[in-house]
């Protein structure tokens, strides 16, 4: 009788695990099934991660990557990196996510100088905004 009990207690356990993988790990969830993990501005990318994370960049420099790291994406998705420039939208750039423990992918904005206060919106495919991230162009 002992061991049933034990044996029902672990599984109960496990499956409040598995009902609230992101509470259990101390993320709460952005949406559409997936965690972000970052979701940062950069100079560039090497060996997939962000390089030069800032933000504030200078009028004379080309471009920009805006990187996201996503956790615990339960089922295929598409996203959207939805660039704004003071307040107007400037460029969406959808992007596919499968099922995958983690993903990281990033997408890039030539700037052309466009000085202002710029932000990127992660969008889940119903447009909801998962993440923002906000820069400077000086």
């Amino acid at each position: 009788m002992r061991r049933i009990i034990s044996v029902s207690a672990l599984i109960a356990i496990l499956a409040a695990g598995a009902v609230c993988p992101a509470k259990a790990q101390g993320h709460a969830p952005d949406g559409a099934g997936l965690t972000v993990g970052r979701l940062v501005i950069a100079a560039g990318i090497e060996n997939r991660e962000p390089i030069g994370v800032a933000d504030t960049f200078s009028s004379d420099t080309p471009g920009v990557y805006c990187f996201l790291e996503a956790n615990n994406i339960a089922a295929d998705i598409e996203v959207a990196f939805v660039w704004i420039l003071n307040g107007t939208e400037i460029l969406e750039t959808p992007m596919a996510l499968k099922a995958a423990p983690r993903w990281r992918t990033w997408a890039d904005k030539k700037l052309y100088g466009l000085e202002g206060d710029w932000k990127v919106e992660l969008r889940d495919a119903s447009g909801t905004v998962l993440r923002t991230v906000e820069f400077k162009v000086e």
